[in-house]
């Protein structure tokens, strides 16, 4: 109306002035309040879902944690001749693809645990550009449009390359006859029509990085569903429907906002944003890992876990590594053992979310009794008992479920061996 008033040459008065800022300032409130509504429901829903997925990895990671031990048990005792070997290392494979399943659950999510530096995400792009161009083949080009600048974002560089891996993928699927993906970075300054847009990040600059491609392209319908998890336009047999879901819970659980761009025939075009943090100056700290001089063994160990068969599984693998063991399968059971034993343990074993007290409860307990010089705990999904967004806090030792015989064996060692101050309750 504005436009047609000003076209003409008409003048306004002052009343038909505040009458249109005022239906503007209306309009544009309306339409702020609707896309914030159904923000906040989608977030909802995808909420729930995540809560369901990562109660049922959690769950399954016990489960598969026990068929990849003793599975193990069983490889370890059989000759490389013996035809059970192979059905055994059948079993293992089988066990690698459903914890490769869980995993995807846990990282919808957002229930896996994170490694997160500070990491330029130009390097996290060009580190993975090889591999990428291995999967999506010769006749799909793929080209790098890096910013100049560093683009530093606190990150797990490891997750960056799946999201990137379940993207170019994802394009690939979408391109059977050949095209090209475009990887691009650059750094946003901030803006207020930036944060219309990503109203869950921080005010501040931010990271951004483009994937696009030149593929089939999808309806709005599919885009409202992208990454819901299980939802799959691929045949059937195809796909899990679990890509981009891993995606989307990769880049929450980062602290960052994906947003895609897509028409039917022309492509798809997806952005993710984290906010911007500083590069620590110089060459990274690293830690030094070495090994004790004397490896001892025989310490007293309490494990602590709900699950029957984990129990008897981690009292095996404690026997057999030559240390005393103590069981129990729940904290206040911990601590009439521990009542009963008469003295300090070397090391608590507990797994981390148990009915009733917590292994976090159970840790802090012993410490203020000085029963327990130092703690491992162990999970099958993130807690924010010791965890934040998937984050281990400092000085606190942690294994994650599925593990591997060899696994929590290294593990104890590291944690009897090293430092009591990076393993405290």
């Amino acid at each position: 109306m504005l436009n047609l008033y000003l076209k003409e040459g008409a003048t306004l008065t002052d009343n038909q002035k505040r009458f249109i800022n005022s239906a503007t300032d209306i309009i544009a409130e309306n339409i702020l309040h609707t896309q914030t509504q159904e923000k906040f429901i989608q977030s909802q829903k995808m909420e729930s879902i995540g809560l369901l997925a990562g109660g049922v990895a959690h769950d399954f990671n016990n489960i598969l944690t026990a068929i990849k031990c003793y599975a193990g048990f069983i490889r370890k005792d059989l000759s490389p001749q013996d035809p059970k070997t192979a059905d055994v290392l059948e079993i293992l494979t089988a066990t690698d693809r459903a914890v490769a399943l869980t995993g995807q659950l846990l990282a919808f999510s957002r229930r896996q645990v994170l490694s997160p530096k500070a990491t330029d995400l130009n390097k996290c792009v060009t580190d993975t550009a090889n591999m990428l161009r291995r999967l999506i083949g010769e006749d799909i080009k793929l080209t790098l449009n890096l910013a100049a600048a560093p683009c530093p974002a606190m990150l797990d560089s490891g997750q960056v390359g799946q999201v990137l891996v379940n993207l170019a993928v994802n394009a690939r699927d979408a391109m059977s006859g050949g095209g090209a993906i475009k990887l691009s970075t650059e750094l946003l300054p901030p803006t207020e029509a930036l944060f219309l847009a990503h109203p869950d990040l921080p005010r501040g600059p931010l990271v951004c990085l483009t994937v696009a491609d030149t593929g089939c392209g999808m309806t709005a319908e599919v885009k409202s569903h992208l990454f819901e998890p299980f939802f799959t336009t691929k045949e059937q047999g195809k796909g899990t429907g679990l890509g981009l879901a891993t995606v989307f819970g990769i880049v929450k659980q980062s602290g960052g906002d994906i947003a895609v761009e897509s028409e039917p025939g022309k492509g798809v075009l997806f952005r993710i944003c984290f906010p911007y943090c500083e590069l620590a100056p110089g060459a990274a700290a690293t830690e030094s890992a070495q090994a004790a001089g004397g490896v001892k063994r025989g310490e007293t160990v309490l494990l602590v876990e709900d699950e029957d068969s984990l129990l008897r599984l981690g009292r095996r693998v404690l026997q057999d590594g030559g240390y005393t063991v103590l069981t129990a399968a729940s904290g206040p059971a911990a601590l009439k053992e521990i009542e009963r034993h008469g003295k300090a343990v070397d090391l608590l074993v507990t797994d981390l979310v148990m009915p009733g007290m917590s292994g976090r409860e159970l840790g802090r307990e012993l410490a203020r009794r000085n029963m327990a010089g130092r703690t491992l705990y162990m999970s099958g999904y993130t807690d924010d008992a010791i965890l934040k967004h998937g984050v281990l806090e400092q000085g606190v030792a942690f294994i994650y479920k599925p593990f591997t015989v060899e696994a929590l064996s290294v593990k104890l060692r590291e944690v009897l061996d090293g430092p009591a101050d990076k393993a405290k309750a």
